[in-house]
């Protein structure tokens, strides 16, 4: 009789023991969690000093807060928690703007255009004629090439 309750006792305890463990082998799939502004480098790279706060709205967005009692200044924050890993990505980018609601400084992880980038010349259109035959002579190459399939119906006569 005893022996039944001391096999009864430790088979409790295993069960109970066996409750606390949860084996990840097969995990819960987790969404990446985004928030926020999304900012590249390439978006506040279009910003220019002397900007009006509609430009600036047209190439950010509208900002995630704006101060009622810090009217010239508009905060772009980001954050990306990825579901798989949990690691997180913030990214802050603050636009200060003068009285007269003009561009006039960018603060944050993002960098705004240099001196540099914003004096180069800009690249205009290129304009090319469709009609016209190229200068070596070669004629131009047919407008559709068919692939495997189109061959092999081809050379069937369909």
């Amino acid at each position: 009789m005893t022996s039944k309750r001391i096999l009864l006792a430790v088979l409790a305890a295993v069960g109970l023991s066996a409750c606390s463990y949860v084996p990840r082998i097969v995990t819960e799939y987790r969404i990446d969690v985004q928030q926020g502004n999304v900012l590249n480098q390439e978006m506040v790279a279009q910003l220019k000093p002397g900007q009006t706060r509609d430009q600036v709205r047209y190439l950010l967005g509208t900002p995630l807060l704006n101060d009622i009692f810090h009217a010239e200044r508009w905060d772009y924050v980001y954050r990306l928690e990825n579901g798989r890993t949990g690691a997180i990505e913030t990214r802050r980018l603050t636009v200060f703007f003068n009285k007269d609601g003009r561009l006039e400084r960018v603060a944050g992880d993002a960098e705004a255009a240099s001196v540099a980038e914003l004096a180069a010349p800009v690249a205009r259109m290129q304009v090319v004629d469709l009609g016209s035959l190229p200068a070596d002579g070669k004629p131009l190459p047919p407008n559709e090439q068919r692939g495997f399939f189109g061959r092999m119906l081809e050379k069937v006569g369909l």
